[in-house]
């Protein structure tokens, strides 16, 4: 088993498997926003940027899985992506679940101006809704809240097939 962790980014098809994933969270948003119509706030739209560091991460690492550079490429991506996906989405809970007059999230996104992806893409990064709202639940867990639990997943398992990577890798050098 350690060794099949150890070998797995060394391989295109778990990568491609990242990719894939993160695709179908960016669709599930897109069925919520234009099927469902539910409006996507701020953070929501950033939790998207986040998902799309995640498809990137996967193809990155698809591009060229034996080499080196695109690897760890791939996996610094995913690290940030993920991490930064899991923090936005405890502030989103916590905007939900704790409203305030004095916490709030903005309406306009806060893009670079060099990347105002809100203008390039308004289909897809122009929120039209509020952090506070809670307007979809699963098995009593809204939205932000699944987004903890994928984040977390993503995360753990970058954690679990890096470390096998890395300690692979010492052990191969020896």
């Amino acid at each position: 088993m350690y060794q099949f962790m150890s070998n797995l980014p060394k391989q295109r098809l778990p990568w491609v498997l990242l990719a894939l994933t993160g695709m179908g969270l960016e669709a599930s948003a897109l069925f919520f926003q234009y099927v469902m119509e539910l409006s996507p706030c701020v953070l929501c739209v950033y939790e998207r940027v986040a998902m799309m560091g995640i498809i990137i991460a996967g193809l990155v690492g698809a591009i060229a899985p034996a080499n080196p550079v695109m690897r760890f490429s791939g996996f610094a991506l995913w690290f940030i992506s993920a991490g930064y996906s899991l923090s936005l989405a405890i502030e989103h809970v916590d905007i939900q679940l704790n409203p305030s007059p004095f916490s709030t999230c903005d309406f306009f996104p806060n893009f670079p101006t060099w990347a105002p992806l809100h203008e390039w893409a308004p289909w897809l990064f122009n929120p039209t809704g509020f952090c506070d709202e809670i307007s979809w639940q699963f098995l009593s867990y809204t939205m932000p809240q699944w987004l903890i639990v994928t984040s977390s997943i993503y995360l753990a398992v970058a954690a679990i097939v890096f470390s096998c990577h890395i300690t692979g890798l010492i052990k191969s050098a020896k």
